[in-house]
């Protein structure tokens, strides 16, 4: 019996064209909350980053792949930070570049940033659709405590980063232009063991949906494993059974296949 549904945002919930959740996808959530099943947003977005969910009733957030766990009401349950040590390699090696590569560092009240008017970062705020924020200087992260980094970087120069600077992290990519970094241990599936273990739910209750790369641990991990019509071969080969498409109604399938819906 399905107790507790876990869902990513972008390309799951949302499509990428429209940046709004389907009506059939509110409707299909209002109704197997109604029947007691929980629904969690479990996503790759930092809160700051979260302004497309309206109408979504959900019971907490599993957020920043992971680092950052709360309920409804935005209380924490649990979180995990990148190490010190790791942010003040990145910060010293970004200073040794004549043209430095750009990240993003999130904190729990705070984005912090470099280089944001580099061409693939303007893509992805483009293409993502992120809201507008105040960005502080990259090298004032030092000072906080970070929960992720984006690192606008290419897969090449991804091997240097893990090997030399940042030593205790894990990078995840669903985008070519760019990678989710957080603290070694954190993923997707860690948040839902967080989540589950607060609300008194067991593993085999668990039924997640997901599209990105980002997802696998998460697919994986859950009892039930529900991928997106419109992800790539590779993810599709971890579901236990993929849907239509975010934008062709793919979570109400998905709920009514299983007859969640009934």
């Amino acid at each position: 019996m399905i107790k507790a549904v876990f869902f990513d945002i972008d390309g799951t919930l949302v499509p990428f064209k429209s940046h709004s959740v389907p009506e059939s996808t509110r409707n299909a959530i209002s109704t197997i909350r109604k029947k007691g099943i929980k629904v969690f947003i479990c996503t790759g977005r930092p809160i700051q980053f979260i302004d497309n969910l309206e109408g979504v009733e959900y019971d907490g957030m599993v957020t920043v792949t992971g680092a950052l766990c709360i309920d409804a009401e935005g209380n924490v349950i649990g979180c995990k930070y990148i190490p010190k040590n790791n942010v003040k390699s990145l910060i010293d090696y970004l200073k040794c570049q004549k043209n430095p590569t750009p990240f993003m560092a999130v904190a729990k009240n705070k984005m912090y940033a470099n280089n944001l008017e580099h061409e693939d970062v303007m893509n992805i705020v483009k293409f993502l659709n992120v809201p507008s924020l105040d960005y502080y200087p990259l090298e004032e992260a030092l000072s906080d405590d970070l929960l992720q980094l984006i690192g606008f970087f290419r897969e090449e120069e991804e091997d240097y980063l893990k090997k030399f600077v940042l030593k205790d992290c894990t990078s995840m990519r669903w985008h070519e232009s760019f990678a989710d970094i957080v603290a070694e241990g954190v993923s997707k599936s860690a948040g839902i063991d967080t989540i589950i273990d607060y609300y008194g739910i067991d593993l085999s209750e668990t039924m997640a949906f997901g599209d990105g790369g980002n997802d696998i641990p998460m697919l994986d991990h859950a009892a039930l494993s529900i991928v997106m019509g419109n992800a790539n071969d590779k993810v599709k080969e971890h579901a236990d059974y993929v849907t239509d498409d975010v934008d062709k109604d793919g979570v109400w399938h998905a709920l009514h296949h299983y007859g969640l819906l009934d």
